[in-house]
């Protein structure tokens, strides 16, 4: 049995944009991704938050792959996905087509 988290798109209804301390280039990629999520015309809220501070009812947190197995712990029934770049990260950008195109978001981790 995996214990792999899938979501499927069109129950996703809280991104969480997660950071170490809550300030600086993970609140301008968390705004990049609230962007990106209104032009592909999602019903999608997307919030920043310190990774110790992301709310329970969370269904996908991006963050970086740094702190991607602390979310993992905190918040199990997430998916999660990890990023390396804080701008135009291709897991960010993928997420948001995956999400569009209707198909399971499945937790890198």
């Amino acid at each position: 049995m995996s214990d792999t988290v899938v979501k499927k798109a069109d129950e996703v209804k809280l991104i969480v944009f997660a950071c170490e301390a809550g300030m600086g280039s993970s609140l301008m990629g968390a705004n990049q991704l609230k962007k990106m999520v209104k032009k592909a015309k999602l019903d999608i809220e997307v919030i920043h938050s310190p990774v110790a501070q992301v709310p329970a009812h969370a269904d996908v947190i991006v963050t970086h792959k740094s702190l991607a197995a602390q979310a993992k712990t905190n918040f199990p029934q997430a998916a999660i996905i990890p990023f390396m770049m804080f701008f135009g990260d291709p897991a960010v950008k993928g997420l948001v087509e995956t999400l569009k195109s209707g198909a399971d978001v499945e937790s890198a981790l």
